[in-house]
């Protein structure tokens, strides 16, 4: 692993919430992540949807699929930028952590229960999650990750929620920018979500190859793959032409990030927390991602099958908050000794821990 000066670096990380004797054997990066994969909230991200509920299939994505593709191409683009992988690695694995039951559908109906009581957002509970509810070391609460992964979970923060939050939310206070792992991170998670909603919209027949063709870059890459293979079939066809346009997004952001750097010459990872962001598409990129996502949003998310299961979804989780809210006995003990302090936000704790499935049969067992 070659590192350039402007990496995030393990043996200066500015340190964890608790101090703990160094590993002989691992980076305080490669010790981050093995704690987010050996967490039980990591654990249940296999049973927490992305676009279609889990009992839809077994073939679509999860948040661990996805989480996973998200790690693979950080790595490959840390590696590019000669950042460091292990960080790009944990930040990536551990930024759904929070997410609630039923992806997107599940936080919002959350996050309107949660209005009076402070809101909720997934991004704020995967920090809470890994600072906090994981329950796995006798001398802390948490996993007690080092600054520089927290600092790359936390994606976007409110001024209000960042003053609440010490040295981690200073950056959003400060207008500064994270690391440059925790950049990549962010845009490595929009490249694979937009392609395995493309993947998962067509195995569903939600999306027509005919629709698509109206978005330039699935256009562009589709005829290439037209060109060279004119009589393939329909499932490689789409799988090739997946593969090209995550090809070209990560090529495009590995150049553009290469030529920012080029430009800056930042020398340490302090110049970076002060520089504007630096990894990005090109502008040409940047407006076919914009082009994709918005008919992903019309075709795929707002599309009827969709949104029935989205509406579902978000009346389980009403129906659950204001369940426990009204029968906090019926929660499980750990959650039960917060309550004298906060007892909204300790229903959002537990409903937010919920695969869909278990959300699902608890509703069942409630109704």
């Amino acid at each position: 692993m070659i590192l350039k000066p402007y990496a995030a670096d393990p043996s200066h990380t500015i340190g964890r919430q608790y101090n703990e004797t160094k590993s002989k054997f691992r980076n305080d990066f490669q010790r981050d992540r093995d704690r987010i994969i050996h967490s039980s909230a990591f654990r249940r991200l296999e049973y927490k949807t992305q676009v279609f509920v889990n009992h839809e299939g077994d073939m679509f994505r999860t948040r661990l699929t996805h989480s996973l593709e998200v790690s693979q191409i950080s790595r490959g683009i840390a590696r590019t930028l000669h950042c460091h992988e292990d960080l790009a690695e944990a930040i990536a694995l551990a930024h759904d952590l929070g997410h609630t039951p039923f992806g997107h559908a599940g936080q919002d109906s959350l996050n309107a229960c949660m209005k009076d009581f402070g809101g909720f957002e997934h991004n704020l509970q995967s920090l809470r999650v890994v600072d906090l509810l994981e329950q796995r070391y006798a001398d802390f609460d948490g996993l007690n990750l080092t600054f520089e992964t927290r600092e790359g979970i936390l994606k976007h923060c409110s001024l209000k929620n960042a003053r609440n939050l010490g040295e981690v939310g200073e950056r959003f206070i400060k207008k500064q920018q994270p690391s440059l792992e925790a950049q990549l991170v962010n845009h490595a998670d929009e490249i694979a979500y937009n392609n395995h909603d493309i993947d998962d919209g067509c195995r569903s027949g939600v999306l027509e190859f005919k629709a698509l063709m109206d978005v330039t870059l699935f256009r562009e890459c589709a005829e290439l793959v037209k060109k060279d293979y004119p009589d393939i079939d329909e499932t490689k066809r789409i799988h090739e032409i997946i593969r090209r346009i995550m090809y070209k997004s990560i090529s495009d952001i590995c150049e553009t990030s290469s030529y920012h750097l080029e430009e800056t010459k930042p020398k340490t990872i302090d110049e970076i927390r002060k520089l504007p962001k630096l990894v990005s598409f090109s502008d040409e990129m940047a407006q076919k991602q914009l082009e994709l996502k918005k008919f992903l949003r019309c075709f795929l998310y707002e599309h009827k099958r969709v949104v029935q299961m989205t509406n579902n979804a978000k009346e389980i989780v009403k129906d659950l908050f204001e369940y426990f809210i009204n029968n906090q006995s019926m929660m499980p003990e750990s959650y039960q000794n917060e309550l004298t302090t906060d007892l909204a936000r300790s229903v959002a704790d537990y409903l937010a821990g919920m695969t869909d499935r278990y959300a699902i049969k608890t509703h069942k067992d409630i109704s």
